[in-house]
């Protein structure tokens, strides 16, 4: 089978697993899941080195992955039960009381995947140098650390504090990604506060910066991101400006701010399944 055939395929299954997830809990963040489907599916399934049936909460050996904007759950937690970390079947169990599967990624209930509590933006990125650090003073030199952030929040202050640290110390084993969509909860980016050149700011902080136009193109993102990983051990840490669009996959939710972190209903959702093709025998539908 055609590994960017089976990847493609992928990303369609976990689509359809964020909508039904986010249906049936009534609550969850539709937008920026579908937009960084290709990202997390190509990272899990073509980049890191990890094994997910010996889970550790340090992960030595492994590389790792933090992310920081945790709203985006339903998408992280699809691709870790599609990468064998906990049983498929768990995603029904979103948001519900007692569950494993928190709203945002908590450590509370030993979810294999997650390290971190997420959500309270801004906090991702300083825990990832912090694990880049780790793995240096332990020389374990052939593993990196990723991490996802979303573009409205390069807004926190934080921020800015852990990308001047990461290069000015060198931190050259981190590769961070932001998802580009131009849109936040309240608007566009540029409404709310703009980003200006991004681009100029991180290289400015002694970063190597790759940026995607296409990062809903699965070749596209695999590409990059191995180009990403080339580009580490150079005394500089990477970051990714990823261009995608919120909603990616369902006509209606895309480029539009308001599915953010609004619930499609019944309706909506058989629309927006009927716009995603069944993928492949070995990914059941929930």
């Amino acid at each position: 089978m055609n590994n960017k055939f089976y990847l493609k395929n992928l990303c369609s299954q976990v689509r359809r697993d964020i909508l039904r997830m986010i249906n049936d809990a009534q609550s969850g963040h539709p937008g920026g899941s579908l937009g960084c489907t290709e990202y997390l599916v190509a990272l899990y399934n073509d980049i890191m080195n990890y094994n997910p049936k010996k889970f550790t909460m340090d992960g030595k050996g492994e590389d790792l992955f933090f992310l920081s904007n945790g709203h985006i759950s339903p998408l992280y937690y699809s691709v870790l039960a599609r990468s064998g970390f906990f049983p498929i079947k768990e995603l029904s169990t979103f948001r519900k009381l007692n569950s494993r599967l928190q709203g945002h990624p908590s450590v509370r209930k030993q979810l294999p995947g997650i390290r971190i509590s997420s959500g309270s933006l801004g906090q991702g990125m300083s825990v990832s140098i912090g694990a880049a650090l780790s793995k240096k003073l332990n020389k374990e030199f052939d593993t990196i650390i990723y991490s996802l952030h979303g573009d409205g929040e390069l807004n926190e202050g934080q921020i800015w504090e852990a990308v001047l640290y990461a290069g000015s110390k060198k931190v050259d084993n981190y590769i961070a990604t932001i998802d580009y969509n131009m849109q936040q909860i309240d608007g566009t980016t540029n409404d709310v506060l703009s980003l200006g050149d991004l681009r100029k700011k991180f290289e400015s902080f002694e970063w190597y910066v790759l940026e995607e136009l296409e990062g809903n193109n699965i070749k596209n993102v695999i590409k990059t991101l191995k180009l990403a990983k080339q580009k580490t051990g150079n005394g500089k840490p990477v970051i990714i400006i990823l261009h995608t669009e919120m909603g990616y996959g369902v006509d209606f939710m895309m480029g539009n701010n308001k599915w953010h972190g609004k619930y499609p209903n019944k309706k909506e959702l058989k629309i927006a399944l009927s716009k995603l093709p069944e993928s492949l025998t070995d990914y059941p539908l929930l």
